[in-house]
């Protein structure tokens, strides 16, 4: 059976007691599912407040980043083991905002996803397309890149254990909307070029998030093309009601 993944990037919103309160609401209203698995991403300073309310529930803790080093004089940065310690099973990597903001490369992003599968956790890797690549059909030439940059060095029995995040950040929070047929169309494309990296087995395996701006109004077209296998969901995560409604779009 398919098996989606709906992940909320919280981004920098949500003090920790505000956080924890979010958390504790998804948990009552989110029913557990065989094939949908839940992830909240909070800030890493209410991590702890999350993981206390996510406690016996099915839904799972995420963080936005992680540093690839396991210690040392990295003053602000925070490494997967220290995020595995805190409950922490998925990690954001390489989100259009870290490298649009923050300078991220392909090559860091790699050391990244290399950390977090030494430690058994889950790397969900963002790719995508500025709305100036999009309008000089240079999608797929930056996808390419930027997914032969993360994947580097990554064996198949590895590439498997990995989420993809499509994010056409020229469709978020600016009012743009992808259609479900043209994000089907750079989905299929990333799974062909996983076919191509570590074969079709593999490639079948590795699931691929839409992160475009999915609400509960077109998450249900989204979610029944091919190759769209959940969401990382940004603005929408951040009320329980709209998460939720994303999930039962997933359950329908």
């Amino acid at each position: 059976m398919r098996k989606y993944v709906v992940a909320g990037n919280w981004k920098m919103n949500k003090k920790a007691s505000e956080s924890g309160s979010l958390a504790s609401e998804i948990v009552k209203l989110a029913e557990s599912s065989s094939h949908v698995e839940v992830v909240v991403c909070p800030p890493y300073t209410s991590i702890a407040a999350v993981a206390e309310s996510l406690k016996g529930s099915a839904v799972k803790l995420g963080a936005q980043d992680a540093h690839w080093e396991e210690s040392g004089a990295f003053t602000g940065k925070i490494s997967v083991s220290m995020l595995k310690d805190s409950g922490v099973e998925y990690i954001i990597l390489g989100h259009s905002e870290q490298r649009i903001y923050f300078d991220e490369t392909d090559e860091n992003v790699n050391k990244k996803a290399k950390a977090t599968l030494a430690a058994n956790l889950t790397p969900i890797i963002c790719v995508g397309e500025t709305l100036e690549e999009r309008e000089a059909e240079e999608t797929k030439a930056v996808v390419k890149e930027q997914l032969n940059g993360a994947y580097a060095g990554i064996s198949d029995e590895d590439a498997e254990k990995t989420i993809i995040a499509y994010e056409p950040i020229w469709a978020i929070g600016t009012g743009l909307t992808a259609t479900a047929e043209q994000a089907q169309e750079i989905h299929g494309y990333i799974r062909g070029l996983l076919t191509e990296k570590f074969g079709s087995v593999s490639a079948a395996k590795v699931r691929i998030q839409y992160g475009g701006s999915m609400k509960p109004e077109n998450a249900a077209e989204l979610l029944s093309q091919p190759d769209i296998d959940g969401g990382l969901i940004g603005g929408a995560s951040l009320k329980a009601d709209s998460f939720i409604g994303i999930i039962q779009a997933v359950k329908s």
